[in-house]
């Protein structure tokens, strides 16, 4: 009979490339991938790996038998999320997943309320950028993830998930005290075409977004610095290097030297909850969701208010 974690073991190496990446996703060795592999050919009486270099590659044998693996884990998988239907009960672990902001704003809280209401889970968090969480989430290395999109250009999600939004994320600009438009009761960005501007770096959500928005009025930011945390975005602001244009999640305690203008039409980005759409019946999955918006409920009023609303 094959052994599961052997299976297991041989998909990973499958998926991430090479036995260091596998040994990484499942948080073991090198080295007890190589032995769980050893003991698989042992079992099948079939050479699966072959030295490649400084590497190793899969043999066809196991290649066919990595894709049985795929559909087998995903069995186990709708198997226990139906047995913990059944059970009713918020149990096992559950591996997490937020981008930044939400790791550090919204997460924390949740976290919070599902230790006090359901001591038997198991959690385990992750601080992830969206498209990274999305591959590991498809790949059944995170139960739940948190991710961002902006409602004018959403993210595509792949077949088998399913998801749910927890808050809306309205962005305002922030600029320098001394800036010419600093009483405007809101601004367009085109009237800040010519002005400098602070972004995070290159193929993150919030750069593309920025970059999406000027085009779209068939204008070009002149991005002068880039950084990925937003308190290191105000400090440039505060510092008359540019403006920047920031989630009120994300924003934080403002700095001495900035002003926040509301931009028209306003800017706003979604979060929400994602799982695969097999394990939903999981009371796990059900537990953290309920967790992540109840935590959410007290941003709402200060994130998700439209200029004049």
């Amino acid at each position: 009979m094959l052994d599961l974690n052997r299976l297991k073991a041989l998909h990973a190496v499958s998926v991430y490339g090479s036995v260091g990446a596998a040994a990484e996703a499942l948080m073991v060795t090198p080295s007890a991938i190589s032995q769980q592999l050893a003991k698989l050919e042992r079992e099948t009486g079939a050479v699966l790996i072959e030295r490649n270099g400084r590497g190793v590659k899969l043999t066809d044998a196991a290649g066919l038998l990595a894709e049985h693996a795929e559909r087998i884990l995903a069995l186990v998988e709708t198997a226990e999320a139906d047995f913990e239907a059944l059970r009713g009960e918020v149990v096992g672990k559950l591996t997490m997943a937020a981008f930044p902001t939400a790791a550090r704003g919204i997460v924390p809280r949740a976290l919070t309320l599902l230790k006090r209401q359901h001591p038997d889970l198991d959690l385990l968090l992750y601080e992830r950028e969206p498209e990274r969480q999305i591959r590991e989430l498809v790949r059944g290395d995170l139960d739940l993830a948190v991710l961002q999109d902006w409602l004018n250009r959403p993210m595509a999600l792949p077949e088998g998930l399913s998801r749910t939004t927890l808050l809306d994320d309205v962005a305002d600009v922030v600029v320098p005290a001394d800036h010419p438009l600093v009483n405007a009761e809101r601004v367009r960005l085109s009237d800040l075409a010519g002005d400098n501007w602070i972004s995070s770096t290159p193929g993150t959500v919030c750069h593309d977004f920025l970059v999406f928005l000027f085009r779209s009025e068939e204008r070009e930011p002149r991005i002068v610095c880039m950084a990925d945390e937003y308190p290191t975005h105000l400090a440039l602001v505060a510092e008359g290097h540019g403006c920047a244009l920031i989630p009120r999640l994300g924003r934080g305690p403002l700095p001495e030297g900035v002003a926040v203008l509301p931009v028209q039409p306003p800017p706003v980005r979604r979060i929400y909850a994602v799982w695969r759409t097999d394990a939903a019946r999981r009371p796990a999955i059900r537990a953290a969701t309920d967790a992540l918006r109840s935590a959410t409920d007290a941003l709402r009023p200060a994130c998700s208010e439209l200029p004049g609303g």
